[in-house]
């Protein structure tokens, strides 16, 4: 599913990241244990969490992910910014709910991880 969808199924606005490279991500997982998202063995995934701090940045890019969906009206802080421009992260904020979110983005053909 290519990241302009994403972003017109959930209502997400852009806070970070370079949304003009060709994102196409495969699969979806919803955590905010960030544990789990380390044990993750999947290319082009889309992270969907409630999680809004420095940690999910960095797990992310040790996750190899591309793209943050933050749920719940969860901002992402001036730092997580930062950190996700220098290292690439798209991290995009949405008014809905985590199962919502995945639940338009499975509806409309992205697949789950697991």
């Amino acid at each position: 599913m290519r990241l302009s969808e994403i972003i017109d199924l959930t209502n997400a606005k852009v806070v970070a990241g370079n949304t003009e490279k060709d994102h196409n991500l495969q699969r979806a997982f919803s955590s905010d244990l960030m544990s789990d998202v380390l044990t993750l063995d999947t290319e082009h995934i889309l992270l969907i969490t409630g999680l809004a701090n420095l940690q999910l940045v960095r797990t992310a890019e040790m996750a190899d992910i591309e793209v943050v969906l933050l749920a719940r009206n969860k901002s992402a802080t001036p730092e997580m910014i930062e950190l996700a421009n220098e290292t690439g992260l798209v991290l995009l904020e949405t008014p809905y709910s985590i199962y919502r979110s995945g639940g338009m983005l499975f509806k409309n053909g992205l697949a789950p991880v697991y």
